[in-house]
């Protein structure tokens, strides 16, 4: 257990080993509720795309979607010559 302080704008740090510990990182959505009187925060499950949820909380600067397919197969394509 840690024990932090509420900062000025209602703000608590998780500490690093807890946010290591789910995965946690800036730009990652947590699911917040209330339960009797605990504030539980959990990691959300993935739902859908493995690759769609990576881009979206941990590469924030990528605007579009990556077509992983077509790239590997650019990829292979150049490997072996064909263009």
């Amino acid at each position: 257990m840690s024990t932090k302080k509420i900062g000025p704008k209602g703000q608590v740090l998780i500490p690093n080993t807890m946010r290591e510990a789910l995965g946690l990182r800036p730009g990652v959505e947590v699911n917040i509720e209330l339960k009797d009187d605990e504030i539980v925060i959990t990691r959300p499950k993935i739902e859908g795309s493995y690759t769609e949820y990576y881009t979206q909380t941990r590469s924030p600067k990528l605007k579009k979607p990556l077509d992983v397919k077509k790239i590997i197969l650019e990829e292979d394509n150049e490997r072996i010559g064909v263009r």
